[in-house]
C-alpha cells in the first residue's frame, strides 16, 4: 500500500521544491557568461574616469598657457548629457597677471568602435566664471574655453574588454546611451 503525504506536508514539499528551483535557476544564470542587454556606470565611476585626465596644462600658439584642474562631473538627464565643471588658470603675455576662474562644459556621450570606448563627444562650454580683472580678457578666456572643450573631446570614460562584447561567436556593441540622474545606461545590441 502506497502512503501519500498529508495535504499540509504536500504544500510544504511543493513550496520547498519551488524555492530550490528558483534558487538553482538564479545561481545557474550567474554561472553562465551570457552577454547582458545593458551596462550601467555610476556618476562616481565617470568622475574617476574624467579625474584621471587632470590636471591638464597646455600652451596654445606658443603664447597662451591654460591649466585645467579639479573636474566635477554632473548628470543632466533632461538634455541627455554629462556636465564637467573645471577650474581654469589662464596666462599670456598680453595679460599682466594670470587669471583664475572656472568653465562648465556639457557633452554628449558616444561610442568609438575602434577603441571599444564610451567617449565624451563634442563638448561645448555652457558657462565661464571669471571675476575681477578677468572681465577685460574675454577674448583670452573664450580661447581658453575652446581649448578646454577640445582637450576633452573624444576622451574615453569607459573601455570595454573584448569579452564583454562577444558571446558564442556573436559580436555586440553599445547602442543607445541614456543619461539618468545618478548613472549612465548603455544598451548593448548585436552588431
Amino acid at each position: 500500500m502506497t502512503r501519500h503525504p498529508a495535504p499540509t506536508q504536500r504544500r510544504f514539499l511543493i513550496a520547498a521544491v519551488s524555492a530550490l528551483t528558483v534558487t538553482y535557476a538564479a545561481r545557474a544564470a550567474s554561472i553562465f557568461p551570457f552577454i547582458p542587454d545593458h551596462y550601467t556606470f555610476s556618476q562616481a565611476q565617470i568622475q574617476d574616469a574624467v579625474a584621471r585626465k587632470f590636471p591638464i596644462q597646455r600652451t596654445a600658439s606658443q603664447i597662451f598657457d591654460v591649466v585645467l584642474s579639479n573636474p566635477v562631473v554632473g548628470m543632466s538627464p533632461d538634455r541627455n548629457c554629462v556636465t564637467v565643471h573645471v577650474d581654469a588658470r589662464l596666462a599670456t603675455p598680453f595679460m599682466p597677471n594670470p587669471v583664475s576662474g572656472a568653465f562648465t562644459l556639457s557633452t554628449q556621450l558616444g561610442y568609438d568602435a575602434p577603441s571599444r570606448s564610451v567617449i565624451l563627444l563634442s563638448p561645448s562650454v555652457d558657462d565661464s566664471q571669471f571675476s575681477g580683472d578677468a572681465a577685460q580678457y574675454n577674448q583670452q578666456i573664450a580661447a581658453g574655453a575652446l581649448l578646454a572643450a577640445q582637450l576633452l573631446d573624444h576622451y574615453p570614460i569607459h573601455t570595454f574588454k573584448p569579452e564583454e562584447l562577444q558571446f558564442a561567436g556573436v559580436s555586440y556593441e553599445p547602442g543607445t546611451i541614456t543619461i539618468l540622474t545618478k548613472f549612465i545606461h548603455v544598451r548593448i545590441v548585436e552588431k
